[in-house]
């Protein structure tokens, strides 16, 4: 799988590539951002916003569709678990989101950590039933803040350490 999506991202365009690079789950712009700017010498500025549009394309999709998804995939013996788990999951970050509302969601993908970010702020949203015209700002508010991170991280850390 790692091969077939290297070979993907080689074939296409850079600014393409970027955009795909931030809609797969767990890397999103965090790994994208460094990568179009440390692989392919991409502008920040580019790599900012190809990443942020990449990163919000799965996003209105998963607020609407997880639920039932999920559902359906709970019919499969084999991925059950697997389901019930990513369920638990978001479903035991939802304290902060209740308390704090868009502040909380927002403040769960803004900040760039492996377990948060776009998909597991929308998956949570999802779960906690919450309206896409009120949890699609504070992702959205959140992926932008998330990418300006990273992108001075990407900036930073490579002359700091001598790159």
């Amino acid at each position: 799988m790692k091969d077939a999506i290297v070979q993907f991202v080689a074939d296409i365009p850079h600014e393409l590539a970027t955009v795909f690079l931030s809609m797969i789950p767990v890397a999103e712009l965090r790994f994208a951002i460094p990568w179009a700017i440390l692989k392919y010498d991409m502008h920040p500025a580019s790599a900012f916003i190809f990443s942020c549009i990449g990163n919000m394309l799965p996003v209105p999709f998963i607020i609407l569709f997880i639920r039932k998804i999920f559902d359906w995939l709970k019919q499969f013996k084999l991925l059950h678990n697997l389901v019930v788990k990513l369920e638990e999951r978001g479903l035991s970050k939802q304290e902060t989101v209740k308390k704090y509302k868009f502040w909380g969601l927002f403040l769960f993908v803004a900040i760039p950590l492996p377990g948060t970010g776009a998909w597991t702020g929308a998956l949570i949203a999802a779960l906690m039933n919450m309206r896409l015209k009120d949890a699609l700002p504070s992702i959205a508010f959140g992926v932008f803040t998330a990418g300006i991170i990273v992108t001075v991280l990407s900036l930073l850390v490579p002359s700091i350490l001598g790159f």
